[in-house]
């Protein structure tokens, strides 16, 4: 479904100011002092056992039985690097140990990690090039994929089945579980139905539900439903996945469930952190055998020919000590996959970008990660006047009045290619350094 609401700008409250802006994010001062944050609670364990991260058996059996024709409309759909992740989600083997120590370092009201010389985040453009999905660009709103109105999932599923019994088993509450939709692929698969297109659909909501959406244990819910079913109409994801992932982060972050795509968390810090390519190596890296990156790592002109940078840092206090001491020289700001790329920025204080989300409007700052986007650092940016996180509720006026006020943001943002080499001013780089250690965590280390 096609939209503008360039007709609507007009009923946008206008910006209320910087002064606003302090007032409403007055408590923003050192992560340890966020009531409930982790990095003040080192013995808090936020990932190990968790069961929305066990093996799948259901996924690869599934998965091998798809036809030809399936397949071909998986690809057309853009979620060729989804379904090589997906194949080979068994395989996969989670450094929890690196994940929970930047966890610790994600800030829930600018939503980016802060490091000791630099803030850096998720940028919409890295996430949609390393998962392989369709990327967005300027004056293509219309395709964003997300709804305003209140979701029945039977609809949505109705593609592919009418019978009543199967739709009571795949869905429950406010969820749509994975399993029963796989029991159906292979059921249909082996009974050579030739419902293609069907089948492909809900292929495509098995394996965007592992890889890129993991609310739950083998679940999703309505409204990421709803994003994946647009894929096929050509909409978008982008966005809502990368808002579906930081507000996993500040969930993790504040001690709650940690349901965000993991994967892709593994992706970005692999290419900025970990890894580093290089021409001449003749020997695999061992540890990336078992990372994401040795599947997808070609698009991202990475290949296992890597060097680790992390290869001597084991278990939790090490990397709590490597990350909390991370130097610019540590982290590939511009990976190749990155270098001419075009990202969008918010074209001034007061036109803030929001993430679309189904569940959400969640901040998103790329500004602040001066040396990730090619500029130099400067200052450090005052926050939004909007909330880090927007809670959603579909069929509601003001949600809608939102959602428009957004979409004119990304209408009018702004647009930058991503230089190479980035000069700086001593000066104004300690000056940005010492602004920035009033957010950064303190405390004791663990």
């Amino acid at each position: 479904m096609k939209r503008n609401y360039s007709a609507f700008a007009e009923d946008i409250p206008a910006y209320s100011g910087p002064k606003a802006a302090r007032e409403t994010h007055a408590d923003l001062k050192r992560l340890s002092a966020i009531p409930g944050h982790i990095y003040a609670r080192p013995d808090l364990q936020i990932l190990l056992g968790q069961r929305r991260f066990s093996k799948m058996p259901w996924l690869v059996p599934m998965l091998e039985l798809l036809p030809p024709a399936s397949i071909s409309h998986l690809k057309e759909w853009g979620l060729s690097t989804i379904l090589v992740l997906a194949k080979n989600y068994n395989k996969l083997v989670h450094v929890w140990e690196s994940v929970t120590a930047m966890v610790e370092l994600w800030h829930p009201q600018t939503n980016s990690f802060t490091f000791p010389e630099f803030e850096a985040t998720i940028l919409l453009e890295e996430l949609e090039i390393m998962v392989g999905l369709p990327r967005y660009q300027r004056g293509e709103e219309s395709a964003l994929s997300y709804t305003v109105e209140q979701i029945n999932s039977w609809s949505i599923l109705a593609y592919i089945t009418t019978k009543k019994n199967d739709l009571y088993s795949m869905t429950s509450g406010m969820h749509v579980h994975l399993l029963p939709i796989a029991q159906w692929i292979t059921s249909q698969c082996k009974r050579k139905t030739m419902n293609y297109t069907a089948i492909a659909k809900a292929a495509a909501i098995c394996i965007c539900g592992v890889i890129l959406f993991p609310e739950a244990d083998g679940a999703i819910s309505f409204g990421n439903l709803s994003i994946i079913d647009s894929i096929s109409e050509g909409m978008k994801i982008g966005q809502a996945v990368l808002g579906f992932l930081y507000a996993g982060l500040t969930s993790a972050a504040l001690g709650g469930p940690f349901y965000e795509s993991v994967i892709a968390l593994e992706l970005w810090i692999g290419m900025h952190i970990q890894f580093r390519a290089v021409e001449d190596l003749t020997m695999e890296c061992k540890t990336m055998l078992n990372h994401p990156l040795a599947y997808v790592g070609g698009r991202l002109h990475m290949s296992p020919r890597a060097w680790c940078k992390t290869a001597q840092v084991k278990g939790i206090h090490a990397w709590r000590q490597y990350l909390r001491s991370l130097t610019v020289a540590d982290f590939d700001m511009r990976p190749r996959f990155m270098h001419g790329r075009t990202i969008h920025l918010p074209q001034r204080i007061g036109l803030a970008l929001r993430l679309l989300d189904n569940g959400a409007l969640v901040s998103y700052n790329p500004d602040r990660c001066h040396l990730q986007c090619g500029a130099a650092r400067t200052v450090v940016p005052l926050l939004s006047h909007f909330p880090p996180i927007q809670e959603r509720k579909r069929s509601d006026t003001q949600n809608e009045r939102d959602m428009r006020s957004a979409v004119v943001h990304w209408e009018g943002c702004a647009t930058s290619a991503i230089q190479a080499e980035v000069e700086e001013d001593d000066e104004a780089i300690a000056e940005y350094i010492e602004a920035l250690k009033k957010l950064q965590p303190a405390g004791r280390d663990a």
